[in-house]
């Protein structure tokens, strides 16, 4: 496949797709346990190769989020599996419907839903969305062209011979889910006028590879420019708790898009919190970009000025605001925040169903930890994407976001007059 052209590679989805769209949900599940299977079966061939990738990507000073995103180990690669087996139990969304009307001719109206067709997957050094993205657009009824990065593309290949080997174990074409075989950047630009044949475009990597993608591409894009997300730590927070959402937040793991990356905190509480916050994350050895009314309370900390919020560290990097009350801080949010996962800390409920209805992320919380906005972790099982653009997903996709609906009409012969 290594001289193959970008219009091959989609017509060949396009045709792959059609099988997939055509199997029963029960048929769907075998392929992604047999598919499970593999991965575990073959768990020292991916880390061999994983082992290729994450050194050539120390020859190449990849920096620490990226090379946290390329590494696979046990543990890793079993969740791989375990969530393809999540799938299993999950709703197959397509061919569900309901009724939206019945018309006074006696019509039915109903909707249905059905496969997009085919899906193209463009990713930097995330060798688990191979499996993931694969399995999701499987069980949903698509094909996936998945064009990864050169940094994990040695990875990729070889969870996805795992997969091949479900699949034609299962009479079906390799082609429903398609690693492209070289990290060209001409073949990504040609692949993205395949609007005869692909169906949407999910960029997952940084702003310059989602602006790329999204200025060039004639087929729709799911975009998700950067997760910067925050905790809002209001004037009737229990702080303990508010603490332990900004420690799980920002240090659980760092080069993710929903870490925290902002702490905004109501100032009839900061002389108590900011404290607490200074003390802990010290000890995590988190940097700390402080604005001019809290920057006393934390040792080394950087000034920041208030036009500098926004930043997306992906590191051991928070910064950190006093806010004046409520409406303060939503006006932080609005201006800083990039729509991914905001979260408030309060044990007043008006307060937080006002944060809630107000704030317009894909993911809002209300005392529980920005880590948790993840597809896996909110019950869809693996996620393909997280979009912070609102047509037609937002927020976390997992398998009905890779559907779209049709209208079903049913009648006893109706003509119109």
């Amino acid at each position: 496949m290594s001289n193959v052209s970008a219009e091959q590679i989609a017509q060949r989805a396009a045709k792959a797709a059609r099988a997939v769209a055509n199997l029963t949900t029960d048929e769907k599940n075998q392929v992604l346990q047999r598919m499970a299977d593999a991965i575990r079966a073959d768990k020292d061939l991916i880390l061999a190769e994983n082992k290729k990738d994450l050194e050539a990507g120390h020859e190449k000073g990849l920096d620490e989020s990226m090379m946290d995103r390329l590494e696979l180990n046990d543990e890793r690669i079993e969740g791989m599996a375990t969530a393809l087996e999540e799938l299993i139990a999950l709703p197959d969304p397509v061919g569900e419907s309901y009724l939206l009307e019945e018309r006074p001719n006696g019509m039915r109206i109903d909707k249905m839903r059905i496969p997009l067709g085919v899906i193209c997957m463009i990713y930097e050094a995330r060798p688990n969305v191979t499996a993931d993205a694969g399995a999701l657009c499987f069980k949903s009824g698509n094909a996936v062209i998945l064009r990864c990065g050169r940094e994990a593309l040695g990875s990729s290949k070889v969870i996805a011979a795992a997969m091949h080997k479900a699949l034609r174990d299962s009479g079906l074409p390799e082609d429903v889910i398609t690693v492209v075989p070289t990290p060209d950047r001409q073949l990504m630009a040609d692949l993205l006028q395949q609007s005869d044949y692909i169906d949407l475009v999910i960029p997952r990597g940084g702003e310059g590879l989602i602006h790329y993608v999204s200025d060039n591409s004639k087929i729709p894009v799911i975009q998700h420019y950067k997760g910067v997300c925050h905790l809002y730590v209001d004037k009737d927070a229990d702080l303990d708790k508010a603490l332990a959402l900004l420690l799980n937040g920002k240090t659980q793991r760092t080069g993710v898009c929903n870490a925290l990356e902002g702490l905004l905190v109501h100032s009839a509480v900061a002389d108590k919190f900011f404290p607490m916050a200074a003390k802990a994350l010290a000890e995590k050895n988190v940097k700390v970009h402080a604005c001019n009314n809290s920057i006393k309370y934390f040792d080394g900390a950087e000034a920041i000025a208030d036009s500098d919020f926004g930043e997306e560290y992906l590191a051991l990097e928070i910064a950190v605001r006093e806010v004046r009350d409520f409406d303060h801080a939503i006006e932080h949010i609005q201006e800083f925040s990039s729509g991914h996962t905001d979260v408030i800390c309060t044990e007043n409920e008006a307060t937080a169903k006002r944060f809630i209805q107000i704030v317009d992320s894909a993911v809002t919380m209300w005392n529980t930890s920005s880590r948790f906005s993840d597809g896996g972790q909110l019950g869809l099982g693996a996620e393909i994407g997280i979009s912070t653009s609102k047509l037609h997903a937002y927020g976390p996709m997992g398998l009905q976001s890779l559907t779209t609906e049709k209208f079903v009409v049913t009648g006893t012969g109706q003509i119109r007059e």
